[in-house]
Protein backbone atom coordinates (compact mmCIF):
# COMPACT_ATOMS: atom_id res chain seq x y z
CA UNK A 1 0.00 0.00 0.00
CA UNK A 2 2.83 2.42 0.91
CA UNK A 3 4.57 1.52 -2.31
CA UNK A 4 1.44 2.25 -4.33
CA UNK A 5 0.95 5.60 -2.53
CA UNK A 6 4.54 6.64 -3.24
CA UNK A 7 4.18 5.32 -6.79
CA UNK A 8 1.09 7.46 -7.23
CA UNK A 9 2.81 10.57 -5.76
CA UNK A 10 6.18 10.20 -7.45
CA UNK A 11 5.12 8.27 -10.49
CA UNK A 12 7.15 5.06 -10.24
CA UNK A 13 10.75 3.92 -9.88
CA UNK A 14 11.95 5.64 -13.05
CA UNK A 15 10.24 8.91 -12.22
CA UNK A 16 11.43 8.78 -8.60
CA UNK A 17 15.02 8.24 -9.78
CA UNK A 18 14.72 11.18 -12.19
CA UNK A 19 13.27 13.34 -9.41
CA UNK A 20 16.16 12.34 -7.11
CA UNK A 21 18.73 13.21 -9.78
CA UNK A 22 17.04 16.56 -10.37
CA UNK A 23 17.07 17.39 -6.67
CA UNK A 24 20.73 16.36 -6.43
CA UNK A 25 21.76 18.49 -9.42
CA UNK A 26 19.85 21.51 -8.04
CA UNK A 27 21.43 21.02 -4.60
CA UNK A 28 24.92 20.84 -6.15
CA UNK A 29 24.40 24.33 -7.56
CA UNK A 30 24.23 25.72 -4.03
CA UNK A 31 26.58 23.29 -2.28
CA UNK A 32 29.21 21.27 -4.18
CA UNK A 33 29.41 17.54 -3.59
CA UNK A 34 31.95 17.19 -0.76
CA UNK A 35 32.76 13.58 -1.60
CA UNK A 36 33.47 14.44 -5.24
CA UNK A 37 35.64 17.38 -4.16
CA UNK A 38 37.67 15.04 -1.93
CA UNK A 39 38.02 12.55 -4.77
CA UNK A 40 39.25 15.27 -7.14
CA UNK A 41 41.76 16.58 -4.58
CA UNK A 42 43.03 13.04 -4.00
CA UNK A 43 43.40 12.48 -7.74
CA UNK A 44 45.35 15.74 -8.06
CA UNK A 45 47.61 14.69 -5.17
CA UNK A 46 48.24 11.29 -6.75
CA UNK A 47 49.06 12.91 -10.09
CA UNK A 48 51.52 15.34 -8.48
CA UNK A 49 53.10 12.55 -6.46
CA UNK A 50 53.44 10.32 -9.53
CA UNK A 51 55.06 13.17 -11.46
CA UNK A 52 57.52 13.83 -8.63
CA UNK A 53 58.29 10.12 -8.28
CA UNK A 54 58.88 9.74 -12.01
CA UNK A 55 61.28 12.68 -11.97
CA UNK A 56 63.51 11.04 -9.37
CA UNK A 57 62.95 7.39 -10.30
CA UNK A 58 66.29 6.93 -12.04
CA UNK A 59 69.38 7.96 -10.18
CA UNK A 60 71.86 9.81 -12.28
CA UNK A 61 75.22 8.08 -12.43
CA UNK A 62 77.47 10.92 -13.53
CA UNK A 63 80.74 11.91 -11.90
CA UNK A 64 79.28 15.25 -10.70
CA UNK A 65 76.41 13.54 -8.84
CA UNK A 66 78.83 11.11 -7.24
CA UNK A 67 81.08 14.00 -6.15
CA UNK A 68 78.14 15.93 -4.65
CA UNK A 69 76.88 12.82 -2.84
CA UNK A 70 80.37 12.30 -1.44
CA UNK A 71 80.51 15.94 -0.26
CA UNK A 72 77.09 15.58 1.38
CA UNK A 73 78.41 12.67 3.43
CA UNK A 74 81.39 14.61 4.78
CA UNK A 75 80.02 17.10 7.38
CA UNK A 76 79.02 14.66 10.12
CA UNK A 77 82.27 12.67 10.15
CA UNK A 78 84.29 15.88 9.89
CA UNK A 79 82.44 17.42 12.85
CA UNK A 80 82.91 14.29 14.97
CA UNK A 81 86.57 13.77 14.05
CA UNK A 82 87.26 17.51 14.31
CA UNK A 83 85.93 17.58 17.87
CA UNK A 84 88.17 14.65 18.80
CA UNK A 85 91.04 16.44 17.05
CA UNK A 86 90.46 19.51 19.23
CA UNK A 87 90.93 17.42 22.35
CA UNK A 88 94.11 15.90 20.97
CA UNK A 89 95.38 19.34 19.93
CA UNK A 90 94.59 20.80 23.39
CA UNK A 91 96.63 18.04 25.03
CA UNK A 92 99.55 18.15 22.59
CA UNK A 93 100.00 21.96 22.35
CA UNK A 94 98.15 23.76 25.16
CA UNK A 95 99.67 27.17 24.37
CA UNK A 96 98.71 26.99 20.68
CA UNK A 97 95.23 25.75 21.59
CA UNK A 98 94.78 28.64 24.06
CA UNK A 99 95.93 31.12 21.42
CA UNK A 100 93.37 29.82 18.90
CA UNK A 101 90.56 29.77 21.46
CA UNK A 102 91.27 33.42 22.29
CA UNK A 103 91.04 34.17 18.58
CA UNK A 104 87.67 32.34 18.43
CA UNK A 105 86.36 34.46 21.31
CA UNK A 106 86.89 37.53 19.10
CA UNK A 107 84.36 36.23 16.56
CA UNK A 108 81.19 38.41 16.74
CA UNK A 109 78.07 36.80 18.18
CA UNK A 110 75.90 37.20 15.01
CA UNK A 111 78.43 35.09 13.14
CA UNK A 112 78.03 32.31 15.72
CA UNK A 113 74.25 32.53 15.29
CA UNK A 114 74.68 32.23 11.53
CA UNK A 115 76.94 29.19 11.91
CA UNK A 116 74.42 27.58 14.26
CA UNK A 117 71.57 28.23 11.82
CA UNK A 118 73.50 26.76 8.89
CA UNK A 119 74.41 23.62 10.83
CA UNK A 120 70.89 23.25 12.25
CA UNK A 121 69.23 23.63 8.86
CA UNK A 122 71.67 21.23 7.23
CA UNK A 123 71.07 18.46 9.73
CA UNK A 124 67.37 19.28 10.05
CA UNK A 125 66.88 18.98 6.29
CA UNK A 126 68.75 15.67 6.23
CA UNK A 127 66.63 14.33 9.08
CA UNK A 128 63.41 15.48 7.39
CA UNK A 129 64.51 13.82 4.15
CA UNK A 130 65.18 10.52 5.91
CA UNK A 131 61.86 10.70 7.77
CA UNK A 132 60.01 11.25 4.48
CA UNK A 133 61.81 8.32 2.87
CA UNK A 134 61.06 5.99 5.78
CA UNK A 135 57.46 7.15 6.28
CA UNK A 136 55.90 3.77 5.51
CA UNK A 137 58.39 1.71 7.52
CA UNK A 138 57.75 3.23 10.95
CA UNK A 139 55.95 0.91 13.37
CA UNK A 140 52.37 1.77 14.21
CA UNK A 141 51.95 3.08 17.72
CA UNK A 142 48.61 2.57 19.43
CA UNK A 143 46.63 5.69 20.30
CA UNK A 144 47.13 7.03 23.81
CA UNK A 145 44.71 5.77 26.42
CA UNK A 146 42.55 8.41 28.07
CA UNK A 147 43.16 8.48 31.85
CA UNK A 148 39.46 8.03 32.59
CA UNK A 149 39.47 4.75 30.61
CA UNK A 150 42.14 3.21 32.84
CA UNK A 151 40.67 0.84 35.40
CA UNK A 152 42.52 1.03 38.71
CA UNK A 153 41.92 -2.07 40.81
CA UNK A 154 40.79 -1.22 44.29
CA UNK A 155 42.33 -3.00 47.25
CA UNK A 156 39.23 -2.69 49.36
CA UNK A 157 36.30 -0.35 49.71
CA UNK A 158 38.58 2.37 51.13
CA UNK A 159 42.29 1.50 51.19
CA UNK A 160 43.07 4.93 52.64
CA UNK A 161 42.28 5.06 56.36
CA UNK A 162 41.61 8.81 56.32
CA UNK A 163 39.27 8.44 53.35
CA UNK A 164 37.47 5.57 55.06
CA UNK A 165 37.01 7.63 58.21
CA UNK A 166 35.71 10.56 56.21
CA UNK A 167 33.26 8.34 54.30
CA UNK A 168 31.98 6.85 57.58
CA UNK A 169 31.52 10.29 59.14
CA UNK A 170 29.67 11.44 56.06
CA UNK A 171 27.32 8.45 56.28
CA UNK A 172 26.66 8.93 60.00
CA UNK A 173 25.84 12.64 59.53
CA UNK A 174 23.22 11.95 56.87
Amino acid sequence: MIRSVFGFIFGGAREARALGQTVTSVAEVFRPDATRALELRHDAYLAAHASHTAEFAHQRGGWFDSAVNGLNRLPRPLLALGTLGLFIYAMSDPAGFQHRMIALSAVPEPLWWLLGAVVAFYFGAREAHHLRCMKGTLPHTPPPVHPSAVQVPSIGPYPNAALAEWQESKVTRS
